[in-house]
């Protein structure tokens, strides 16, 4: 029977008369009928999803974004996957409610235990009647979930007629180019005898992409990309299709005992992603607690852009009890490697490479000569238990990867314990426990060099505006994992040890304190650190959100890393013998943003940032700072206009400044900002008809004080570096 809140009396106007005979709470949903959603219906999704605001939601997960390593691109793709294929909130398994990155344990053992007591949620406009909802959170989640019967798909067809009648079916087409000449793009010169390298392509970037998909029941797609400078070239004999990149998938979901059926390409996201984590992996962020932990998510659709975070071939996971899930996987593709003739007659292998390039770029020669000469075979799987009530995981994996050639690392000391060879099996356990408000979560594993690593957390509720975290990690130096990705400071899970403490406070309505502490420590060599060393990494968020609509905070971060400092030898003056030696970078930043509101149609966004570094060799502060100011504007139904104007300054590379800019749909930018100068964009949104939608946008950086722009083949003459791009969206 279904359980009754007793409000006051009151009249929506328009809204779903079954979730007004199901009592939920009428005061609550007066708040926000206006501004919550943009559109709704008395059907079982009973409103128009609106387009995440990626954005905003970019600065409340990440700390600032103020490093090449941020993987922005996973971040956005995962997000918009979610969008694409929304979760069910009346389906949604804890894991999968976690993946969210959105919600912390105690909303989410809240929403479990009202769907147990009350059923089906009827509408999304319920979860304002569940503890721990407050409107805030009910807009971050909002583009990401849905609100269908259990079965819903039941009544929809079969399969083939399922994918026709799709709504969320859409092909996208999108151009860019940079308006200036390249070097890269210049005819060639003679240089001791032999031409200078230039790219073998066309400045101008290309991209198709198309998928059709529905919640809990399949995806379809594909993908091709060509980047600036590269060549169109089709060798189906050498995997070349026209464009330089193609993926495809098909992904199949709950067929009885079938949960998923995967093939083309896909992702694997077990346990704390120490062996398998090619999704999205935030860590260390201005969200403290909720992106601690990774979520099992298990097989998904791959629909990215990111050549080399995938695997091919076919995945399958199948409910043998009630309790127990089985995943098995097998992956086989090409990796891009520069393959070398060993010149040691005695040398175990004849032929090897030093590593896997990750660029995803082949406009050079030299660049094509390295495409997909490497072989990679993966394969492996995992069991996982999960309790009845949900509250007890418990999972094993391993995996087994192949190459057809050797990975042997440079000859440095450093790289020692690097792995080396063709073969390489990594097996782990992970667990995950929820008691009350506290879950506990690990997963520890092995690899085939003997090496171990280790990560257990605790998230816990101290109160209803209270959360902490804990988290140790340990990974050896000689720990392999390949496509592994968990919570560490570097960006591989290798020679490392750390302990993370996270908080979050609410003190008072309107008012939010996040903040951590993370002590980490290096026990082997690093590159460019030529001895162990230890650091630390702190941040502090204060945030306010006067009304609904608006946002203001003020962050401030220190990070105390390693770093080697090159130094002469007096001993070997002459032959200017560069020694390194151990040292440290202290790098001190500050963040101020703020987001309003001003009307529905009218947005203001204003981000000031700044930061300075300070190591052993210079003493002085060296610094760099932007100031943006962003205006977005709804001038109709058919008609969005956003712009940015911004500044910024920073003393060399190493201040360069990362400021997160909007873009079209499904495209990201966070451009370097370093020197002196200008940067503006802006972005046409036009909705030609209900199938059609074409976004323009246009950015330019101006420079001052100096006469190129770029390095190398990208390099321009001048002070100037304008970009276009044009997208078209059909829907069918």
């Amino acid at each position: 029977m279904k359980k009754h809140y007793p409000h006051a009396s009151c009249v929506l106007t328009g809204w779903p008369k079954r979730l007004l005979k199901r009592g939920v709470g009428c005061l609550a949903v007066l708040t926000v009928n206006c501004s919550l959603l943009t559109a709704h219906s008395a059907q079982a999704q009973d409103y128009v999803r609106r387009a995440p605001d990626l954005d905003r939601l970019t600065q409340e997960l990440f700390a600032e974004i103020q490093s090449d390593q941020v993987p922005y691109e996973d971040l956005y793709e995962t997000l918009l996957q979610y969008y694409q294929t929304p979760i069910n909130l009346n389906t949604a398994t804890r894991e999968e409610l976690r993946g969210l990155l959105l919600l912390n344990e105690n909303q989410i053992t809240t929403l479990l235990k009202h769907r147990q007591e009350n059923g089906d949620l009827l509408s999304v406009y319920e979860l304002q009647s569940i503890e721990g909802y407050d409107l805030r959170t009910i807009n971050r989640i909002l583009p990401f979930v849905t609100v269908q019967s259990s079965n819903a798909n039941r009544s929809r067809g079969t399969l083939w007629q399922r994918i026709a009648q799709e709504d969320n079916n859409a092909l996208f087409l999108r151009y860019e180019r940079v308006l200036q000449q390249r070097q890269g793009y210049t005819p060639p010169t003679i240089y001791q005898g032999q031409p200078t390298t230039r790219y073998l392509g066309s400045p101008d970037k290309m991209l198709i992409r198309y998928r059709v998909s529905h919640t809990k029941d399949f995806s379809l797609g594909f993908s091709m990309e060509k980047d600036a400078g590269e060549q169109f070239i089709w060798n189906p004999k050498n995997g070349q299709f026209g464009a330089d990149y193609v993926s495809a998938h098909f992904v199949l979901q709950e067929r009885g005992r079938l949960k998923t059926l995967a093939l083309g390409d896909y992702q694997l996201q077990f346990g704390q992603g120490l062996l398998l984590s090619s999704g999205l992996g935030v860590g260390k962020g201005a969200e403290t607690i909720t992106t601690l932990r990774r979520s099992s998510l298990g097989v998904r659709a791959y629909s990215s852009l990111l050549e080399n975070t995938f695997f091919r071939g076919g995945a399958v996971t199948v409910q043998v009890s009630p309790t127990v899930q089985a995943t098995a996987f097998v992956s086989h593709k090409n990796v891009d490697a520069n393959l070398q003739q060993s010149q040691d007659s005695l040398a175990q292998f004849d032929e090897f490479t030093s590593g896997l390039l990750y660029t995803g770029f082949h406009r050079t020669a030299s660049e094509l000569a390295n495409r997909h000469q490497l072989q990679e075979t993966i394969g492996g799987g995992n069991a996982t238990y999960t309790s009845r009530d949900g509250n007890l995981a418990i999972g094993a994996t391993g995996v087994f990867t192949h190459y057809g050639t050797a990975l042997l690392k440079r000859p440095e000391v450093y790289n020692k314990f690097e792995f080396s060879g063709k073969d390489n099996l990594a097996l782990s356990l992970n667990y995950s426990y929820v008691y009350r408000n506290f879950l506990l979560f690990g997963e520890t594993a092995r690899s085939s060099g003997g090496g171990l690593g280790t990560v257990n957390g605790l998230l816990a509720s101290l109160g209803p505006q209270v959360d902490a975290a804990l988290l140790v990690r340990h990974y050896d130096a000689n720990f392999h994992t390949l496509y592994g990705n968990a919570f560490s400071e570097n960006t591989r899970n290798i020679n490392e040890t750390g302990v993370y403490l996270g908080l979050k406070v609410r003190p008072i309505a309107q008012w939010e304190i996040s903040a951590y502490y993370d002590q980490f420590r290096f026990p082997w060599l690093r590159y460019r650190a030529s001895a162990p060393t230890d650091g630390h990494d702190a941040l502090v968020r204060v945030a306010y959100s006067p009304t609904k609509t608006s946002l203001l905070y003020v962050q401030a971060r220190q990070r105390l890393k390693p770093r080697d400092l090159a130094t002469t030898d007096l001993t070997n003056l002459a032959a200017n013998r560069v020694l390194p030696l151990p040292g440290e970078q202290l790098r001190q930043s500050l963040l101020v943003y703020y987001n309003t509101d001003i009307s529905t149609a009218l947005s203001l966004r204003t981000r000031l940032q700044t930061s300075r570094l300070r190591d052993d060799t210079n003493l002085a502060w060296r610094s760099g700072y932007a100031l943006a100011q962003d205006v977005s504007y709804q001038l109709n139904r058919s008609l969005k206009l956003t712009a940015r104007y911004s500044l910024f300054d920073a003393d060399d590379y190493d201040t360069r400044q990362y400021v997160y800019e909007q873009d079209v749909l499904l495209a990201v930018s966070v451009p370097a900002l370093y020197g002196q100068g200008t940067r503006v964009y802006g972005i046409a949104e036009i909705r030609l008809n209900r199938s059609l939608t074409l976004w323009l946008r246009y950015a330019e950086t101006r420079y001052r004080h100096q006469n190129t722009v770029g390095s190398g083949l990208e390099t321009i003459q001048g002070q100037l570096r304008n970009e276009v791009k044009a997208q078209l969206r059909v829907k069918f």
